[in-house]
């Protein structure tokens, strides 16, 4: 029995690129400090707006708490076009692909991954709390 040999061919697929429709909102980011984040000093930065009632609430938490001189916070100034928004806006696309939806303060951006863990201000709250009573954060000075 004789076997044929069929040369190879090489199927070349056009390179265009095509960005596909979202299929629905994108997802909250609803992280969590010591569930997939790890409490680790200088690690998280706040994103807060001035008059923001819940901003305040974060503002408030974070002096009371003791955790102030290891996390970083930014308040937004009046321009969407600052750096400060753009900075934001990556940590929201870093989070979700192709991230189309709204900035949402405050929020806690871990720093090494530059990604926003939450702006469920709840969460954050609690969060801080967490990391007011974890032992790594009562010995940064």
């Amino acid at each position: 029995m004789s076997h044929t040999v069929l040369p190879r061919t090489r199927t070349v697929l056009p390179r265009t690129r095509t960005v596909l429709p979202r299929t629905g909102p994108a997802p909250a980011p609803r992280g969590r400090i010591g569930a997939g984040f790890s409490p680790v000093p200088h690690r998280y930065h706040l994103y807060l707006r001035a008059g923001c009632p819940r901003s305040q609430q974060v503002t408030d938490a974070l002096a009371a708490l003791g955790p102030a001189g290891s996390i970083t916070a930014t308040v937004l100034g009046p321009d969407p076009r600052g750096a400060e928004y753009t900075a934001l806006r990556l940590a929201y696309e870093a989070t979700g692909h192709h991230f189309d939806g709204a900035l949402t303060v405050p929020a806690l951006v871990d720093t090494w991954s530059g990604r926003v863990v939450s702006d469920h201000t709840p969460d954050i709250l609690d969060d801080l709390r967490f990391l007011a009573g974890h032992p790594a954060f009562r010995t940064v000075a």
